[in-house]
């Protein structure tokens, strides 16, 4: 028996693609790259912006047609795409097998294990993680307590629920015995991990405990609140050599009163000084973040105040999205959608082209230097891996260096990549 499974939409949704496509290996399962070809297709969804709940919407329809096709086909949906009642989805997606919300895996496995599947006698049980083994995401707390005016995850996936330490040590444990070398931690609001837990625990707590696995070398963690960002985790990535020196810290808007109509609870004045915060100690910190343009009543004046904020902070990276409302949220709900749609998209280029030419200089500055770079895997010709801060670098050579950490002398750059050449290949035996 063959599955499918397509993931849209943020690290969190991949990870949990993961897992499942996991447990289905580890029922008999085999995986494939094309539907049509699978016995149980597994779509994972995203519906935080309009372009994503709109290839969900195209993907079902295409699923649709692969079902005529192939009646005996089980469909299962999950993700953000599902609310926690299903019976309207039911309605107008009769041909869909399953649907469960999103981070409830287990309902997923109960599903399974009640279907009438006849595996294929003659396929092997693969114990082999799905996807890339040297770098490994781990889910730490589910949902989000902030409630944005924008966002829909907190209606989808409830409120925050922290997962002990113990079972996140032991999953990293295993990670690490099947390869895993760098260990990303997960949450929609992963720098609130803790609070909900019994006992002095909180993210800080967590990456003392994992920096103490032998076999890993790096850890990074990913999406954090302003609001959340305590000096004591700030001091441990300054302190801890394992935990990489870069952080997503969304920012969403460079103007106060967007902020406020956001629920944001920071002022860009505070967004600033946590900056500052961090750089201080922590020099060579890369910072990614959030950028949403076109919010309902952002002014033209309003919006400049966002391209000055991203000229004086200097991200690494931006994500930025157009607003789009989705239903049920308090933006949809209060406010009117009244920047027009080319308003929206002028913005949106705006900050991609400002953002190019800021990254072009960060990223130029490192042609000429030695960095180190675990190496994930191949795409083509060329090796790739990260640095430290999370620079994307490709580089060609004839061994294999899977999981290896190598240094590599930059050549070239561009705003999204790294080009460099190997100059020393590190023993991972004394890390090991």
């Amino acid at each position: 028996m063959k599955y499918y499974v397509w993931t849209i939409g943020c690290q969190m949704n991949r990870a949990e693609s993961l897992e499942m496509a996991n447990l289905l290996n580890r029922s008999g399962f085999e995986q494939v790259k094309n539907a049509r070809q699978a016995d149980i297709a597994v779509l994972n969804t995203c519906v935080v912006r309009q372009n994503a709940e709109n290839k969900v919407t195209g993907m079902l329809g295409y699923m649709k047609g692969i079902k005529t096709l192939n009646p005996a086909l089980r469909i299962v949906v999950t993700g953000c795409f599902v609310e926690s009642e299903t019976a309207a989805l039911k309605k107008a997606f009769p041909y869909v097998d399953y649907f469960f919300p999103a981070g409830m895996s287990g309902q997923f496995e109960d599903w399974l294990a009640g279907q009438s599947l006849t595996r294929n006698s003659h396929s092997s049980i693969s114990l082999t993680p799905a996807g890339n083994p040297v770098v490994t995401y781990i889910p730490v707390i589910q949902g989000c307590n902030n409630y944005c005016s924008y966002c829909i995850v907190p209606y989808r996936r409830g409120r925050e629920k922290s997962r002990p330490p113990s079972e996140i040590l032991n999953e990293a444990a295993d990670a690490i015995a099947n390869g895993a070398r760098e260990i990303i931690l997960l949450g929609q609001n992963v720098n609130a991990y803790g609070h909900d837990l019994v006992g002095d625990i909180d993210l800080c707590s967590l990456l003392y405990q994992l920096h103490n696995l032998p076999g890993l070398l790096r850890i990074r963690f990913l999406t954090n609140h302003p609001k959340d960002m305590s000096s004591s985790l700030i001091e441990a990535m300054a302190s801890l050599p394992k935990v990489c020196h870069h952080v997503c810290l969304p920012l969403q808007a460079g103007d106060d009163r967007i902020l406020q109509a956001m629920n944001r609870n920071y002022s860009f004045d505070q967004y600033r000084s946590l900056v500052h915060a961090m750089r201080n100690q922590v020099p060579d910190i890369a910072i990614s973040t959030d950028l949403i343009v076109g919010f309902p009543g952002e002014t033209h004046e309003q919006f400049l105040n966002s391209v000055r904020a991203i000229e004086e902070i200097r991200f690494d990276v931006i994500h930025t999205a157009a607003y789009s409302p989705r239903s049920g949220t308090k933006a949809d709900l209060e406010f009117t959608d009244d920047v027009a749609g080319e308003t929206k998209m002028q913005r949106l280029h705006h900050i991609e082209s400002l953002q190019e030419a800021i990254v072009s200089e960060i990223n130029s500055v490192l042609i000429g230097t030695d960095l180190e770079i675990l190496v994930e895997g191949k795409k083509g010709a060329k090796w790739y891996g990260r640095t430290y801060s999370d620079k994307l670098v490709f580089f060609t050579d004839c061994r294999d260096l899977s999981g290896a950490m190598v240094r590599v002398r930059i050549t070239s750059a561009s705003p999204w990549a790294l080009q460099g050449e190997v100059i020393l290949q590190q023993d991972l035996s004394k890390a090991l």
